[in-house]
């Protein structure tokens, strides 16, 4: 063990205009990567810490506190605090966003990002090591396009559960997230000879580009309380033969496609020999009320269904999986051989076991309880500061957004945060620009990104860079 370091200020000169505890957790870390604070050394306890740098100890207690969830440090019962491995910390630990000038965020918020630290790690290592011992030689070699086997059945299992699904493990095709699914439905519309596909206005910018790019233009449906207005599919010029939609719970504004629109938009698409692109990507994530099932279980003829592990999991793991027609799915496959033949195959497997054990049940189950506990601690603070606020999206999914009176309000409030480093969406963004009288302002705002150890510091950051303005009060 490393003697304890005595006087910290011969390693840390505090910033007091940064930020007292800023400051300090940003030397601390600085100190401790460099090697200058080696692991295994013993640091002073909070009140000697706070009597000589000339701060409170409350500073020192959120530092230390904050550095101890990160990995840095580690306390233990009469042991003090100790630095902990670099190694460690950089194996546990990952990585922070960065920040627009260069530096990290401190608190990300931004939407559809799910916890990354509650990866089920342990589930997951047993379900790679089973997959692993029982998987045939064929699975380390050039495999189907379509996908393993073992997880289109497992898939087609899980959705005709959990999503009221219609679907034969053969009409799957297993990709690596809604990105590529996307892109590849897009690509195989456009050679089929689709010219138009409507989209929701507002929509997640990214989607439009990648429509775009395979080909199609792209003909806007404006939302409102009810959802995508489905009238204006009918009636559009040029008329769109495909159309892309979030019905669960529509991005960004979180309201699901109402009853009456979802019949009428499945009459459209059989009446005018259109396909339906469903784009399910939060569908686990309900909190009041039952779930709502997919547009595919009632008309499987016209509705593609999309769907991810992305929020359920994790992003990396990069699986998603597509529900086709029997008419797109060689289309489809075709774009797929193209791209990139295959997706991985230990993944899949493992995913399959995931399902197939029931670990993956119990994973959405208890993140569905820990995001609804994370959205209500939001949604009550957001109310105590700030009573008159609009607050919308909050029945479904990762993120909930405010309202704001117009766009300048709301970069203002982005610029309040991004300088505290709080990583936030702004509405404004999900609009194509066209009508700028139609965009809508506001601040989009995920909840579960965060670690769980540093939820309610997180809520409290934001409380305190959206009452530094004091627009919200407006």
């Amino acid at each position: 063990m490393e003697e304890p370091v005595r006087r910290l200020d011969l390693f840390v000169d505090v910033d007091r205009g940064e930020g007292l505890r800023s400051s300090l957790e940003r030397r601390l870390r600085d100190a401790i990567a460099e090697g200058r604070l080696r692991a295994g050394t013993r640091l002073p306890s909070t009140r000697a810490l706070a009597l000589d740098l000339s701060v409170s100890r409350g500073t020192v207690l959120e530092a230390y506190s904050h550095l101890s969830a990160e990995g840095w440090i580690s306390g233990r019962s009469g042991a003090g605090t100790v630095v902990a491995s670099v190694g460690n910390i950089m194996r546990a630990t990952p990585a922070a966003p960065r920040a627009a000038d260069g530096g990290s965020w401190r608190h990300d918020l931004r939407a559809g990002r799910p916890d990354p630290t509650s990866f089920p790690r342990t589930a997951w290592s047993r379900a790679l090591r089973r997959a692993l011992a029982t998987a045939p030689d064929a699975a380390f070699g050039h495999g189907a396009t379509r996908g393993r086997p073992e997880l289109c059945e497992q898939l087609a299992i899980y959705l005709a559960r959990a999503r009221g699904l219609r679907v034969q493990p053969d009409r799957i095709v297993v990709t690596t997230g809604f990105t590529q699914s996307l892109n590849l439905v897009a690509r195989a519309l456009a050679e089929s000879g689709v010219t138009t596909v409507a989209m929701e206005d507002p929509c997640m910018p990214h989607h439009r580009e990648i429509v775009l790019a395979a080909g199609p233009a792209i003909a806007p449906v404006t939302v409102d309380a009810g959802g995508a207005q489905i009238d204006s599919l009918a009636s559009g010029r040029p008329t769109p033969q495909a159309v892309l939609l979030t019905p669960n719970r529509q991005h960004p504004l979180g309201m699901p496609l109402a009853p009456d629109r979802r019949s009428r938009l499945l009459k459209w698409a059989r009446d005018m020999e259109c396909v339906v692109i469903e784009d399910d990507y939060d569908g686990e994530f309900r909190y009041d009320g039952p779930p709502i099932g997919a547009l595919q279980g009632l008309e499987p003829g016209h509705v593609i269904y999309a769907g991810t592990a992305s929020k359920t999991l994790a992003p990396g793991i990069r699986l998603g999986w597509l529900v086709l027609p029997p008419a797109l799915l060689e289309p489809t496959l075709v774009q797929k051989r193209l791209l990139d033949w295959q997706t991985g195959a230990l993944e899949q497997l493992a995913f399959a076991e995931l399902i197939r054990s029931g670990e993956y049940d119990r994973h959405v189950r208890k993140m569905r309880l820990r995001y609804r506990r994370r959205r209500d601690l939001l949604v009550e603070a957001l109310r105590r500061r700030f009573p008159d606020a609009s607050i919308g999206g909050t029945a479904a999914g990762l993120d909930l957004h405010v309202l704001l009176p117009d766009i300048e309000v709301e970069r203002e409030l982005l610029d309040a945060a991004a300088e505290r480093r709080i990583a936030l969406h702004g509405l404004a963004t999900s609009y194509p620009g066209q009508d700028p009288e139609a965009t809508r302002a506001g601040l989009i705002v995920g909840y579960a990104a965060p670690p769980e150890h540093g939820y309610a510091a997180t809520v409290t950051a934001l409380m305190e860079a959206l009452s530094a303005t004091s627009l919200l009060e407006r």
